[in-house]
């Protein structure tokens, strides 16, 4: 990880991409390693996790996620998503979270050394530039491990540094639970650290 121990970082999570993302290799994402990991390499400032809700919904599966990462030192930045079905009948879900994290990133610019993107979305490619004129460097982390590059390559090419999810889960991935122990052995602890599950928002 090309990171600098003297630099401030910080995460900024396209929650919808990254799971995205980690859900098409199989990996899950552990982010009380994660933000161990980055705290670890430098000064960490802030890490930051976007993602649309829907509106009218009772309970998400990615609420028991939201609600431990505010409590747990990641500031997350929710708006309200819109469900709809388009003219093959599909159910689709919009609530593209771009902006918020383009205008924080900016208004935040002059406080860190060093800008990390969870998202391999192209629209960033010129925030990342804009970046890199203020002198930031910025690394982005998606993946390759798939077919079909989840990142954009416009995006990888501007970006100073790329990581793999797929490297990164190595070090920050979930420990599968251990195999079921006889009753009498069963003292093991249990992380209840939320899974990261998420409605993909187009």
């Amino acid at each position: 990880m090309s990171i600098d121990p003297r630099e401030k970082v910080v995460l900024f999570i396209d929650g919808a991409n990254l799971y995205a993302t980690s859900k098409a290799i199989g990996v899950d994402i552990d982010y009380r390693r994660l933000l161990a990991e980055f705290q670890s390499k430098a000064y960490l400032l802030r890490a930051y996790y976007y993602t649309a809700l829907l509106e009218d919904q009772e309970y998400s599966s990615i609420r028991p996620l939201i609600d431990w990462l505010d409590y747990n030192g990641f500031t997350v930045v929710t708006k309200p998503a819109k469900e709809f079905t388009d003219s093959l009948g599909r159910r689709k879900v919009k609530g593209n979270m771009d902006i918020e994290l383009t205008v924080d990133a900016l208004d935040m610019s002059p406080h860190y050394d060093h800008f990390v993107l969870f998202s391999g979305d192209g629209d960033f490619t010129a925030l990342v530039a804009s970046l890199q004129r203020r002198g930031k460097r910025v690394t982005v982390v998606s993946t390759l491990s798939t077919p079909t590059p989840m990142i954009s390559d416009d995006l990888r090419r501007h970006a100073d540094f790329f990581i793999d999810v797929a490297d990164l889960a190595k070090t920050v991935g979930r420990t599968p639970p251990p195999e079921r122990a006889p009753a009498a052995d069963r003292t093991a602890t249990v992380d209840r650290t939320p899974a990261h599950a998420e409605t993909r928002q187009d």
